[in-house]
């Protein structure tokens, strides 16, 4: 069974900034779906369950692309494991939207949805997810888990899933100067790098192709403290 990883660096689908990486996920979907229509989860424990970021989603894979969205929702309880395990599924597609990478992985391990999402990964259904939702996927995640505690005013590393080797950078284009920082000070040999409105495809962990709806990614290597950008 193949398996599909679609890791977005950033961008705005209620602005449909990423609109073509949108579209490419569909057609994905669709694949899967064959003859009968398909059907998106949409889980946004990250941005603790936002029902407007799900509205975004709703007007863009509905609206433009004819798919059917649904939605899990596990921060206030309103939904049990058994039924979102019912909704992934039933799932062709499962996008994993950006906020708080480390609350999400904490929630998620609470409940038992990794290992749902992972078995989904493992059952060939598409995985699709921005910024946490892209980056909880490394074994290793440049987050802003400190800043948003308050507790530093700089990105952190932790530790993610592990379901791909290696470290991501979302939001490079922002991040640039105090990423490439952080792999020297931590001799980090290798990492991926995206932009917003650009993503990476992995296709059975291997890095497949990049998709851009504007943006750009990179592969960055350190060697002899200097670190080498080469673009996807």
């Amino acid at each position: 069974m193949q398996k599909t990883i679609v890791a977005i660096g950033g961008g705005e689908i209620k602005n449909k900034t990423t609109l073509e990486i949108d579209r490419y996920v569909a057609n994905l979907a669709k694949i899967h779906a064959g003859e009968k229509r398909a059907n998106a989860l949409f889980i946004g424990t990250a941005s603790h369950d936002s029902m407007p970021y799900f509205n975004s989603f709703r007007k863009t894979y509905t609206s433009v692309f004819d798919i059917k969205a649904e939605v899990a929702l596990i921060v206030y309880g309103e939904m049990d494991v058994e039924r979102i395990a019912n909704k992934i599924l039933n799932a062709d597609c499962i996008y994993i939207g950006g906020g708080d990478t480390v609350f999400m992985l904490e929630k998620w391990a609470e409940c038992g949805l990794d290992k749902l999402i992972i078995k989904a990964y493992n059952d060939g259904k598409i995985i699709c997810g921005l910024s946490a939702g892209a980056i909880c996927w490394f074994t290793d995640m440049y987050t802003d888990y400190e800043i948003m505690r308050g507790k530093s005013s700089e990105y952190a590393m932790k530790k993610g899933l592990g379901i791909l080797d290696g470290t991501m950078c979302p939001h490079f284009n922002h991040r640039e100067t105090d990423f490439t920082a952080t792999m020297l000070s931590k001799n980090i040999e290798k990492a991926y790098a995206v932009e917003d409105d650009c993503a990476l495809v992995f296709i059975d962990g291997v890095l497949k192709e990049s998709v851009t709806s504007g943006g750009k990614a990179y592969i960055l290597t350190n060697e002899n403290n200097k670190i080498t950008k080469t673009e996807i």
